[in-house]
């Protein structure tokens, strides 16, 4: 679908949170909020569409629907995203939830620290920049998780108030 609005936007419903983000000049990614078990055959790209117009509480167009799936609302940390000279970036180290739209922001400053240290390494025979990879990253992972956990809790509804 054609982005309904060039800007990011978040819902807080009754009926639970949804998240409208633009990928592309022409693809958007879309959230709703439901249960872990939910059977994504259920939901019929009519459903979802009119789901979003409920909670977005915005008009948006119809369409087909190119991709449907329950995402867990999980996280990954890795102890570190480095083991020896193998390095890990972006999702494969550390995947934080959605709602705080950071994944592609840190895989890009992940790869950006790691550019930093392969080039002290091969201009200056430096490790110092690959050996403090990992610590580097994970102090900007734990940063961006409790901003997500944040936001999570603020957005979501959460029927077991312990699940915060």
């Amino acid at each position: 679908m054609p982005p309904a609005s060039e800007e990011l936007i978040y819902a807080n419903d009754d009926r639970g949170f949804a998240l409208l983000s633009m990928r592309s000049p022409t693809v958007s990614r879309l959230y709703l909020q439901c249960t872990p078990d939910e059977d994504v055959e259920e939901w019929s790209d009519h459903r979802i569409w009119d789901e979003l117009r409920t909670r977005l509480h915005l008009q948006v167009p119809g369409g087909p629907v190119l991709q449907k799936s329950v995402t867990p609302d999980a996280e990954f940390r890795g102890r570190a995203p480095a083991f020896g000279r193998l390095f890990l970036a972006g999702d494969a180290a550390h995947i934080v939830p959605p709602t705080g739209a950071k994944g592609m922001n840190l895989a890009i400053a992940d790869v950006q620290v790691l550019a930093q240290g392969l080039q002290a390494f091969y201009r200056e025979d430096s490790t110092e920049g690959l050996d403090t990879y990992s610590s580097v990253c994970l102090n900007r992972v734990w940063k961006v998780q409790r901003f997500s956990w944040w936001m999570t809790s603020l957005l979501h509804r959460f029927d077991d108030e312990d699940a915060v």
